[in-house]
């Protein structure tokens, strides 16, 4: 399934206090494919995931899924777009109710109208299971769990809907470097083995390196360059993307080439 943001503008704030965000974004992620998004902080980046997934309404612009328009979408149609996108937060732990089971918040996502684990049950102990976690996590609470494990959740909670389609916003950002590897490690197998489609958010140029197929650089709300990632890393065509992989602490120029 493609996704894709077209002539995407947003602008939060009316008259004088008016700030654009988005100015004129256009960015697709073909079918099965990962591309990554880069940029500073305040650049625009989780504003497009955002509109992308349907959180935000553009001024201008669509968020396309397979070509439908979120926008034009209604009753079942819109649902059906809903469930096959989803967002996985940078932080899963503010995402998740602390006082609702694992089992119970897996169970909301899969049937908003039927939030009942024991009638997921099998959808459930799938997709722990495809994050590499028991089925018995159903049974315990957020804060059981550690940072990694609680991001495992939260991509589960994505799986059990059916989704094809991830746009993960800034996931590893928080977690140290044995546990950020194996959570790429779990998105790289799952989206071979299920034909993922993937927008993967994040400020680390080498992380995005190692996972995406592409790269979007994001400056001051729009898409500066987009070429398939072997070819940003070793010869960036915008001085905003050079001056970026200058200053990436794990990852100089020179190491590109």
């Amino acid at each position: 399934m493609t996704l894709a943001a077209e002539n995407v503008t947003v602008v939060f704030g009316h008259g004088a206090r008016a700030q654009t965000i988005l100015d004129d974004v256009s960015l697709t992620v073909p079918t099965g494919t990962t591309t990554g998004l880069v940029g500073e902080s305040g650049s625009g980046k989780s504003t497009l995931a955002k509109v992308v997934v349907g959180l935000v309404r553009p001024r201008s612009g669509r968020a396309l899924l397979d070509g439908a328009d979120h926008a034009a979408l209604r009753g079942r149609s819109l649902a059906e777009a809903r469930r096959r996108i989803q967002l996985i937060p940078q932080d899963p732990y503010s995402s998740l109710n602390p006082r609702m089971t694992i089992g119970r918040a897996l169970a909301e996502a899969a049937d908003p109208r039927r939030a009942d684990p024991r009638a997921h049950a099998a959808k459930i102990t799938g997709a722990l299971e495809a994050v590499a976690l028991d089925a018995a996590a159903a049974g315990r609470y957020p804060h059981e769990f550690s940072g990694g494990q609680r991001q495992r959740i939260a991509i589960a909670r994505a799986l059990v809907t059916g989704a094809d389609v991830l746009v993960a916003d800034e996931i590893t950002s928080a977690l140290d470097c044995s546990v950020q590897a194996e959570v790429l490690a779990l998105l790289a197998g799952l989206r071979e083995r299920l034909g993922l489609t993937m927008l993967f958010i994040s400020h680390d140029l080498a992380v995005v390196r190692h996972v995406c197929d592409q790269v979007a650089v994001m400056h001051r709300g729009r898409v500066v360059e987009h070429a398939p990632r072997d070819l940003i890393y070793r010869e960036p065509a915008h001085p905003y993307t050079r001056r970026l992989l200058d200053s990436a602490p794990s990852l100089s120029l020179e190491e590109t080439r």
